[in-house]
């Protein structure tokens, strides 16, 4: 569970605070009433999103206090133009619940489980899956997950934005979280100079793609575009037709994936990644299906952004998309990647009867499965 993107959003005033919220979304916020209780009720903190009351930035937080919206139920304001799209907790519940649906066995770590205990806690498995939005990870963590895929370990990574922002951990504060929004990235506030270093360890903040740890070094893809009016789908792609990925579409004809779903009405929507071999994508990545069907309020992230173009939005620019992919490791390990927050969102539709549902089984089932997957050539 990825708590600590939990700790980065908590108390979160988006809906109330940020203006340019609504014209993001394409909608008005429809506020309920945490929203407005939190708005009334200050001293129950503020998120990572949030700025203090002279302008500055909020770069740490805390578990220490209520999380309103982090409750089973709470919906968000301003995502999707129904504001009922699970988010965060409530998205990973969707994950949850599939599990038990299916009637597979799981346990239940957190960040700070990750954080703490590194590569000893994932190589106990022989399947690792992350939640809807492990945006948040320390060097820790990262070196964790690296370890545990460099032994033959197999990651489902379940959403998208992931690997994202390098945060830090303190033994003198347990549990809180220090970021600091340096250089570059989907940013509500920027840190000011001489404050782009974290003050728990010394180490520079910002983006892990910037400190030399992309996303799509690790897990295939990396974020691409946000959108937060509405979903798309995916579309097949011909690397679902290669022989190394057939387990993935068993049982799968259609060409569209996860053209319906809670969150925003599909399988590929909020937060999305992409395959990018400049950035560190293997070269035997199998692209298997992209993303479709987005609005012109998906916009380009600001780290993919040159310069200023009419270029910038999904419905002009084919690079502004989520791609779902496959890969091997070394020593008999696997990556799938989903490339989507909104992934989770579909897995329950028509009672777990569905092609997001099928495709997810069907690579938990192989990634379960003892046997070694094969290094492409060998």
């Amino acid at each position: 569970m990825p708590t600590a993107s939990y700790l980065a959003y908590g108390n979160e005033h988006l809906g109330v605070d940020v203006g340019e919220t609504e014209p993001l979304a394409g909608h008005l916020a429809v506020l309920q009433k945490g929203d407005i209780h939190l708005a009334m009720h200050r001293e129950l903190g503020l998120s990572l999103y949030d700025r203090h009351a002279d302008g500055s930035g909020v770069c740490y937080s805390s578990p220490l206090r209520p999380l309103l919206n982090m409750r089973p139920g709470k919906s968000s304001s301003w995502i999707g133009r129904a504001q009922r799209a699970p988010w965060q907790f409530n998205a990973d519940l969707d994950l949850v619940d599939y599990l038990e649906h299916e009637g597979y066995r799981y346990d239940v770590a957190t960040d700070e489980d990750l954080h703490r205990e590194g590569l000893g806690l994932l190589a106990k498995y022989r399947v690792v899956m992350t939640g809807s939005h492990p945006e948040y990870y320390s060097t820790a963590m990262m070196e964790a997950v690296q370890g545990y895929l460099d032994r033959g370990g197999r990651l489902m990574y379940m959403g998208g934005n992931g690997f994202y922002w390098r945060i830090a951990y303190s033994d003198a504060f347990p549990g809180a979280i220090e970021l600091r929004r340096a250089e570059d990235g989907i940013r509500d506030w920027t840190c000011e100079p001489g404050e782009y270093y974290h003050s728990f360890t010394g180490e520079l903040g910002g983006l892990w793609r910037r400190i030399g740890r992309s996303p799509q070094s690790l897990v295939g893809i990396g974020m691409a575009t946000q959108g937060f009016d509405y979903s798309g789908y995916f579309r097949r792609q011909p690397g679902a037709d290669d022989p190394r990925a057939s387990f993935v579409f068993a049982g799968i004809k259609d060409d569209i994936i996860g053209d319906f779903g809670d969150v925003c009405g599909g399988a590929a929507g909020l937060e999305l990644d992409r395959v990018d071999a400049d950035l560190g994508s293997p070269a035997h990545v199998l692209t298997l299906a992209s993303s479709e069907g987005h609005s012109n309020l998906t916009f380009a992230v600001p780290e993919e952004v040159d310069n200023v173009s009419d270029e910038l939005v999904a419905t002009r620019n084919d690079t502004l998309r989520g791609d779902i992919v496959f890969f091997e490791t070394p020593c008999g390990g696997a990556v799938f990647s989903t490339g989507s927050i909104a992934w989770a969102g579909s897995l329950a539709h028509n009672g777990y009867d569905n092609n997001v549902a099928r495709m997810t089984s069907n690579t938990l089932d192989r990634f379960l499965d003892g046997e070694p997957f094969p290094w492409p050539g060998a």
